[in-house]
């Protein structure tokens, strides 16, 4: 239940943690998390992992015999380097900034225990409640920290917190993090008389979605009745904890069923820099619990997509460049199966894909002017296909990246080597001096322009796309890249996938197995789309689309009646209908 350990407290949670992997040099050190350093230090590589840990840093100083020793007690000594490693100075509930840094903790004044806040007190010992005590010390609350072996626990803490015995730390303070496994709840059953009245902070997760028939939350309710358990902090990362918290990681999902408690606990959330969520009672904890085990949910529906697609183009393909020359002319191609094949696979993946993310935009558009009004349901389906835009167009450009690195890997093949050699033998043999042919030249410039364009274009899009950057957009901003850049992307797109084809379309020869060109099929979706955007961009179309969305129905009318004149020329009340 404690330790230091990852087998302690909750530090086998879905919560995304850190893992210590000590780097050696500051090479290896990502520069993301060395800039964060103003010293030179030896850090500990983090990483989002199932299980939590504490930030490591070791003085370069120190002998690299002791850094590679295999000693058990390593650990510990890289943890208490970490926890007593200098801190910047932070305000309260500043989560901007990490908490490691270069200056003392014990020297710091901004980190003593403000005078005003209330004492918290965490059970457990394991790497969320170290993350955690440090985050409330630098926030200035007075922490205590319960542990069944404080002296031995206690150099792990910041110093500026108390480590003392379970019994203790729930006698000095009121609100209380719970911060152990659901199988060591009942061992604090013998203390139910202390913990009557305080406020419980369930930070527990689940290994499995639903794996209990009641939540952790609800589970350690029963056990302490005239408690207030609160579900809170578990979507929570230990390195959040440390780092500060970033976009989606600062929401915090809250229920409870005693809204005093429920109020309490989202002010502390609030001072640590975190955005409460109100989840209503206790019930919802089995749902919160779940989302930090739901693997990428919005996603699914956009792989398997591009997994489908990708399969039925690969297929297609094999049966074109390689089963074709098989049975006809008895050659073997089933070389080009990993890289040939795969490498014209992807840009059909990719070009599908981002037409996709705009097509249903055009679905939408005709729906709104058939039914003439903005304020009729889509079908589910069309709903669905609207949420999962941002997912699609991501895989757009991973297709598109991967396509561009295998296009560079082509010429390293030694298949390709050989038949480089065997058209230059040939040549020499015909006597041709002069191979160039220049309408093969212009097109591939061409082709290989569009498609460096259309790539930077779809990089924009992605980095766009991300909380951190999209953020800092305002609407119109992002609007325009998204919609209109993405539109261009679009165009250039079918404009390289023209280039590529040329005039193979129009080759009988091409057709083998009378199967039309890949490309060709590919072209479908996005043009149609392409027109359907142009023909919307029409003056007629576009005025009325517009007043659609700004509210306008069709057989709405709204009846004015007009004051009663007066003078010589009135004639009584008059309408006017609108």
């Amino acid at each position: 239940m404690e330790g230091g350990g990852e087998g302690s407290e909750v530090g086998r949670r879905e919560r995304g943690g850190v893992q210590r992997v000590l780097h050696h040099t500051r090479a290896r050190t990502p520069s993301r998390t060395w800039d964060r350093f103003q010293g030179p230090l030896y850090l500990a590589r983090f990483e989002d992992k199932p299980s939590s840990s504490t930030e490591g840093a070791i003085d370069p100083s120190i002998n690299e015999g002791i850094v590679n020793n295999q000693s058990p007690h390593l650990h510990l000594w890289c943890v208490y380097i970490s926890l007593h490693s200098p801190v910047n100075s932070m305000p309260a509930g500043d989560m901007a900034k990490p908490l490691l840094g270069h200056q003392n903790m014990d020297s710091v004044p901004s980190l003593a225990p403000a005078a005003g806040h209330r004492t918290i007190g965490i059970l457990g010992s394991g790497d969320f409640a170290r993350s955690l005590a440090m985050r409330l010390v630098c926030s200035g609350f007075k922490v205590v920290v319960g542990s069944r072996n404080p002296k031995r626990n206690e150099c792990l803490f910041p110093a500026a917190a108390e480590v003392t015995f379970q019994a203790d730390a729930i006698k000095k303070s009121d609100i209380i993090f719970v911060a152990v496994f659901r199988e060591h709840y009942t061992t604090l059953c013998d203390l139910s008389d202390e913990l009557s009245g305080k406020i419980l902070v369930d930070v527990s997760n689940n290994a499995e979605i639903n794996h209990h028939k009641e939540s952790n939350a609800e589970y350690l309710a029963s056990l302490f009745p005239t408690c207030s358990v609160v579900k809170a902090f578990n979507v929570t990362s230990a390195w959040t904890l440390q780092s500060g918290a970033r976009d989606g990681n600062k929401q915090v999902p809250i229920c409870c069923d005693n809204q005093e408690a429920k109020r309490a606990v989202s002010e502390l959330a609030h001072v640590l820099g975190f955005s409460p969520l109100d989840m209503g009672s206790l019930s919802a904890a089995r749902e919160i619990e779940n989302i930090p085990l739901r693997l990428l949910p919005a996603w699914k529906i956009p792989v398997f997509l591009a997994l489908g697609l990708f399969l039925c183009f690969y297929t297609y393909n094999f049966i074109r460049q390689v089963l074709h020359p098989y049975i006809r002319d008895q050659k073997n191609k089933f070389y080009k199966m990993p890289v040939e094949v795969v490498n014209t696979t992807l840009p059909c993946v990719a070009y599908v894909m981002l037409s996709l993310v705009y097509l249903p935009g055009v679905l939408a558009a005709i729906f709104q002017l058939y039914y003439c009004t903005k304020y009729r349901r889509f079908p589910d389906w069309l709903d669905q296909w609207l949420q999962h835009r941002k997912q699609i167009g991501l895989l757009s450009f991973f297709c598109a990246a991967l396509h561009a690195a295998y296009s560079f890997c082509l010429p390293m093949r030694r298949s390709h080597r050989y038949l480089l050699l065997n058209e230059a033998f040939k040549q020499i043999t015909q006597k041709n001096e002069n191979s160039w042919i220049e309408e093969e030249v212009w097109r591939m410039e061409i082709y290989i322009s569009f498609g460096i364009m259309a790539l930077g274009l779809l990089s924009l899009l992605a980095i766009t796309s991300l909380p951190s950057i999209s953020n800092a957009l305002n609407w119109r901003e992002f609007s325009f890249i998204q919609s209109t850049l993405g539109f261009v992307a679009l165009v250039i797109s079918t404009l390289h996938t023209l280039t590529y084809g040329w005039s193979r379309a129009f080759d009988e020869n091409q057709y083998k197995f009378y199967l039309p060109p890949t490309f060709t099929l590919t072209l479908l979706v996005p043009c149609a789309v392409i027109l359907a955007k142009l023909f919307f961009h029409l003056p007629c179309m576009n005025q009325r689309l517009q007043r659609i969305r700004n509210g306008w129905e069709k057989g709405r009318y709204v009846k004015f009646i007009l004051p009663r004149a007066t003078g010589e020329f009135s004639s009584g009340e008059s309408t006017s209908t609108v």
